[in-house]
């Protein structure tokens, strides 16, 4: 549909990384180099491509990563200095004595401090390292939302941001001792500290942007600033003000947006791999296919707040799909007594007010998908086209071009009786038919990003090129050359769009 550079990350949980290799009994290389061909996999299955697969131990992002640090040394912004506070190994952040409390393991009666944010267990750590001169950025930072008020979506999470950041700074912690940490990015001038993981890891979008041999006057070229970053809700601080703070300390571009979306639950509770409420993505890929898995995950998955996941969810989304969209394909399709390329030909839409009506509709649904997507609502976007698909339904059951053809063949020829003229009979089911096509190819190339290999196996049943299968190409009108099927339409799973799953349960 449009051009994205993606990159994926991985090892940036660096002493997690260093303790699970530790208790795997592993180097930790070869544990990373082992765990990273899990989330490789995870995408080809998923049908996901990307420009990059981003490791945070390649060479060039070393030496990107020692760059960025003396750029920002050089300009008076890291300093050494004693720094003691609660530690997160899970969250590999340091929090405030404000932001911890004592919490009670229930299961074992053990009492620990606390994030209050993320409820890891933290520890007390008094360290020399160096740090980052944050609390000097608070304006700039400020300066830049107002500037830019859409920057982080949902709204309310870039009001807590502003929040945030309105209330101060303290100057960040950005170095570990390597005795403590020996898995990263050693300080260039210093090896007995390693660059803070975070530093580390978001230095990464700029790794595959040539960062830092960009050449004069085409910085951009390489795809620098990201038009998106696509984050989880709970780094949204590292991502929201870390990663700016970081790029104005050295008057880089900053991202233009960044979309925060929410958490799946399971049981309406937040996963986790000690309480074993977790999915497995390999299972669930293997058993309802990659293309209603993104569908799923894209319809119902919640941006503002967390969704619920249910293998049940997943098989009802699915069976709306057969019942209207699929439903829609094989009824138009597979119908006798009209001829759809006939219809495409005479590219003539139905006059009745339900025919007018279903032409506004048509012309107003690329927009308001663009629309949503700019917003950065995949979920909404999709929605307006499975409206559209639904109205169609609708609309073909009210004109009931089955009872129209039933007087002519495919070819229109007269059976029996005919009470109109056969020319007249034979435009008004073929401008019925025509607008129930164009409803189907439009929300099937609307719908290609979501499900590829479905969508690309209906629009074969329609017969459009593959060469006309883009967003420019879903305008109504826009293409009178299909209407012959590319592929076999007849009975079988290989004829639907949307063949039954495996099981329903």
């Amino acid at each position: 549909m449009t051009d994205t550079a993606t990159a994926y990350l991985a090892e940036r949980f660096l002493r997690q990384i260093q303790r699970a290799a530790a208790k795997a009994k592993q180097d930790v290389r070869a544990f990373c180099n082992t765990n990273s061909q899990s989330f490789d996999k995870l995408a080809k299955q998923a049908n996901v491509q990307y420009n990059h697969f981003v490791r945070t131990s390649e060479p060039d992002h070393r030496f990107a990563v020692q760059h960025f640090w003396l750029m920002l040394k050089e300009r008076g912004y890291i300093y050494e200095s004693k720094h003691e506070g609660w530690y997160s190994v899970s969250d590999e952040t340091f929090y405030p004595s404000s932001a911890v409390h004592l919490r009670l393991d229930p299961a074992t009666g053990r009492k620990f401090m606390a994030s209050q944010e993320t409820g890891k267990e933290v520890e007390w750590v008094s360290e020399t390292n160096y740090h980052f001169r944050m609390s000097a950025l608070r304006d700039r930072l400020l300066e830049f939302y107002a500037s830019s008020p859409q920057f982080v979506e949902p709204a309310s999470r870039m009001q807590d941001v502003v929040q945030q950041v309105t209330d101060g700074l303290t100057d960040l912690s950005v170095s570990r001792p390597v005795a403590r940490l020996s898995w990263g990015i050693p300080v260039p001038d210093d090896t007995s500290q390693t660059i803070y993981v975070w530093l580390d890891a978001l230095v990464n979008y700029l790794t595959k942007a040539n960062y830092p041999f960009q050449v004069p006057g085409q910085e951009h070229a390489a795809g620098w600033p990201a038009d998106v970053h696509v984050i989880g809700k709970d780094i949204v601080r590292f991502h929201c003000i870390y990663w700016p703070a970081f790029l104005l300390a050295l008057d880089l571009p900053l991202p233009k947006q960044i979309l925060t979306h929410a958490h799946w639950t399971l049981a309406h509770e937040k996963m986790s791999k000690s309480k074993g409420n977790v999915v497995n993505p390999f299972y669930a890929l293997e058993r309802f296919g990659s293309d209603t898995m993104r569908y799923y995950l894209v319809h119902s998955g919640g941006i503002q707040d967390d969704s619920d996941y249910d293998n049940q969810y997943i098989i009802d989304r699915y069976k709306q799909l057969q019942g209207n969209l699929g439903n829609l394909v094989t009824r138009v399709v597979r119908g006798k007594g009209w001829s759809v390329r006939r219809a495409v030909t005479s590219g003539r839409t139905d006059d009745s007010p339900e025919g007018k009506a279903h032409v506004e509709t048509l012309e107003r649904l690329p927009s308001a998908v663009e629309h949503w997507l700019a917003k950065l609502h995949p979920g909404a976007a999709i929605k307006q086209v499975l409206a559209v698909v639904q109205q169609t339904n609708q609309y073909m059951q009210k004109s009931s071009p089955w009872d129209l053809s039933a007087r002519t063949d495919e070819h229109g020829v007269p059976r029996g009786i005919i009470h109109l003229p056969t020319d007249q009979h034979i435009r008004k089911v073929d401008s019925i038919i025509y607008l129930c096509a164009e409803s189907i190819r439009i929300c099937g190339i609307l719908l290609q990003p979501v499900m590829p290999q479905r969508m690309r196996h209906l629009l074969d049943l329609m017969g459009v090129d593959e060469g006309r299968r883009m967003f420019q190409d879903a305008v109504l009108g826009a293409d009178r050359e299909y209407g012959t099927p590319l592929v076999d339409v007849g009975k079988g799973r290989e004829g639907v769009v949307f063949p039954p799953l495996e099981s329903d349960y």
